[in-house]
């Protein structure tokens, strides 16, 4: 009798462990980015980072597992005198994960609507602009320009107007166009948990959603009308993206907002949270500096070439698995040289207004590029620097062999 009391209790010991790690588990999933956010102070982070010293910096690139602190330490003005050879650093570990390739892409706008105020932006609700949403037979024609290149990567970026374009007009825009592209990334306003499963569904490869900046006092200023002042929607965005079971998650900030070093370990310390959580996704970060548009403010923070080429090295030295992004936001000779230092993929002949490459080229663009050659002259470029220019490197059918087992 006793033994069975015993027997008894101990299984109800255990349906209690078992409910308690369930509870756990369950509380964990619902935790998003924000409560690991809230726990950092940004002026005792930046003290951090401009506290760091040359010894942080040799410990760092020694390290064959760095850390957050780690990353700190590679972004702070003491790591300015090791950067050839964390250039040389990022090069190899580059080479040793992706091989010599950059693969190409182009963005294609659908619409320059938006009901929100950036004041960085060239399509900011309080601009006087001419606002254009493309229809179905002009999406097609833009395609059929973008194919003619040879892209097989896009990706489809838009304002953020809820009465036109919606959910259902991406997922309208994404069954038109999956057939002609390997990969289809976005870049639109933050959606629901579901409504990324919707596109999930569609056909999406990966969804980039940035922060902007990290500064919550300071976004306010940037964004003072519209859905996009909500700091906290947008901070838990990737989070939702995760949940969604989208493949890879693009994050980023606009560099020039606020210093770009606590911006960018704010950004690092949030990809850093992601690959623990969502061990299974694939992670790219880019590097988009403020550039010209109609109406838009100067940037705050001068954000230099060598600032960007000691970003891009300290990312790939924090991750080699990461895959790191630059568009034609830069100038030809910086894209030129950024080739071997760590980056993986590059846009080309991009166009930023909607209906650029073919139904309306002298439209509003969200912003001025720089690099204006065309792809070909690119893939060129690529080519004649030992690289591959890859067109390709992903088929959807895979992700849909992979769905159906």
């Amino acid at each position: 009798m006793l033994r069975e009391k015993k027997k008894e209790r101990h299984l109800i010991d255990i349906k209690n462990s078992a409910s308690l790690c369930e509870l756990l588990c369950e509380k964990k999933n619902k935790m998003t980015f924000k409560t690991t956010f809230d726990t950092k102070n940004w002026e005792e982070q930046k003290s951090s980072i401009y506290a760091k010293t040359a010894k942080d910096v040799e410990h760092a690139i020694a390290s064959t597992k760095r850390t957050i602190e780690d990353f700190k330490a590679l972004i702070s003005p003491a790591a300015v005198p090791y950067l050839e050879q964390m250039a040389q650093m990022s090069s190899a570990l580059t080479k040793k994960r992706f091989g010599k390739t950059i693969q190409l892409y182009a963005p294609m706008y659908l619409s320059n609507e938006c009901n929100n105020i950036c004041t960085y932006c060239g399509f900011s609700l309080d601009n006087k602009i001419k606002r254009r949403t493309l229809s179905e037979s002009e999406i097609l024609k833009e395609v059929e320009v973008i194919k003619s290149h040879g892209f097989n990567h896009i990706l489809l970026v838009s304002g953020e107007a809820n009465k036109t374009v919606h959910v259902d007009y991406f997922k309208k825009a994404i069954e038109l166009i999956k057939s002609q592209f390997a990969n289809i990334s976005i870049e639109f306003q933050p959606l629901e948990t579901e409504e990324y499963k919707v596109m999930h569904d569609a056909g999406v490869y990966s969804v980039l959603v940035y922060q902007e900046t990290y500064h919550r006092e300071v976004y306010k200023t940037y964004h003072p009308k519209g859905r996009k002042s909500n700091f906290d929607y947008r901070l838990e965005s990737p989070d939702r993206i995760g949940d969604a079971g989208i493949h890879k998650i693009g994050l980023g900030i606009l560099l020039g907002l606020e210093d770009w070093r606590v911006d960018s370990f704010f950004c690092a310390l949030h990809l850093d949270y992601l690959q623990k959580k969502y061990w299974q996704t694939k992670f790219s970060v880019s590097f988009p500096r403020m550039r010209p548009a109609e109406g838009i403010i100067e940037p705050n923070v001068i954000v230099n070439d060598k600032d960007l080429v000691q970003l891009i090295c300290a990312y790939r030295l924090f991750n080699e698995d990461l895959e790191l992004s630059i568009s034609t936001r830069e100038s030809e000779k910086f894209r030129n040289n950024i080739i071997p230092l760590g980056v993986t993929s590059m846009s080309a002949g991009s166009k930023t207004n909607p209906g650029g490459y073919a139904v309306e080229p002298d439209s509003l663009e969200q912003f001025e590029i720089s690099d204006e050659r065309s792809a070909e002259q690119i893939a060129e470029l690529i080519s004649n620097s030992g690289y591959e220019p890859v067109w390709k490197d992903w088929d959807n059918s895979f992700a849909l062999t992979k769905k159906n087992r």
